[in-house]
């Protein structure tokens, strides 16, 4: 099984990214393999809205100029993904959007290319607004008809400066559950 760990954060090694390898290390302990994304500051161009998948239905998105349909082969092709995000005035980040969209779009026009694949949400947030970031990643989880992974908490680290969440010892035990979880829906449903 495989799980890819998106890091929607320009902060190639910030907290996000840290975030990711807490859960990350967890999957690893459990037999799962993880490869990390780095989405944050590529340069991603968003949804154009222009029905080209729907009508070309093979499984990419139509704006071939940025690198989204590289991660879309991986992601289509994993078992599990991890949307990782900083809050960015109380919501994901551009890339994490552009990401949500497209791959959305490709996914539907595909029919289902990201059904039944777990999804889990990982948000860093300096003090406030994590929820919307939250409920964003999970939304798209839901209309993707994925099983979202939950923990004993919200899936959130309060931290702003590099390294924060190392302090975070609640938002890293939510993130170690969520670790756990989410290995163990992997194994159940393949």
């Amino acid at each position: 099984m495989k799980v890819i760990a998106i890091n929607g954060s320009p902060r190639a090694n910030g907290n996000t990214r840290q975030s990711l390898e807490i859960v990350g290390d967890i999957l690893v302990k459990n037999g799962i393999e993880v490869e990390y994304v780095q989405l944050g500051g590529m340069l991603l161009y968003g949804c154009k809205a222009c029905g080209g998948c729907f009508k070309n239905k093979n499984k990419r998105c139509v704006i071939d100029d940025d690198k989204l349909n590289d991660l879309l082969e991986k992601v289509f092709d994993a078992d599990g993904v991890i949307i990782g995000s900083p809050t960015y005035f109380s919501n994901v980040t551009s890339e994490v959007k552009a990401f949500i969209d497209r791959c959305g779009y490709v996914s539907k026009a595909n029919n289902g290319l990201l059904k039944r694949k777990v999804g889990a949400p990982v948000v860093a947030v300096r003090r406030a607004g994590a929820n919307f970031v939250y409920s964003a990643i999970n939304f798209f989880f839901g209309i993707a008809e994925m099983p979202i992974a939950t923990s004993s908490y919200w899936n959130m680290t309060l931290a702003r400066d590099i390294g924060e969440v190392q302090n975070d010892e609640e938002g890293k035990h939510t993130f170690i559950n969520l670790g756990e979880n989410m290995a163990w829906m992997l194994k159940k449903l393949n």
